[in-house]
């Protein structure tokens, strides 16, 4: 009996880890000055606004990008981070 137990809770503990092992889905956002930041959704931005997403595996062509991290929805403009 006890074995079963233990045999049970190790199965649990190995699905858990291997669910939380599992890559998180993240898109790149680039706004038309080279400032690029991460995102977890694919948001609507509007088009005045010269924001495009990638896919996270994106890779820049050329040069003139910077990474500019934040939390929270929003993105860059000239330096500042806009949230909405």
């Amino acid at each position: 009996m006890k074995f079963r137990i233990l045999a049970l809770g190790a199965i649990a503990g190995a699905a858990a880890l291997t669910a939380m092992a599992a890559p998180a889905s993240a898109y790149v956002a680039c706004n038309r000055h080279g400032d690029c930041w991460h995102v977890t959704d694919r948001y609507a931005y509007r088009p005045g606004w010269g924001i495009r997403v990638h896919d996270d595996n994106w890779k820049w062509r050329g040069h003139g990008y910077r990474w500019r991290e934040h939390e929270g929805r929003g993105y860059w403009r000239n330096g500042i981070w806009i949230t909405f």
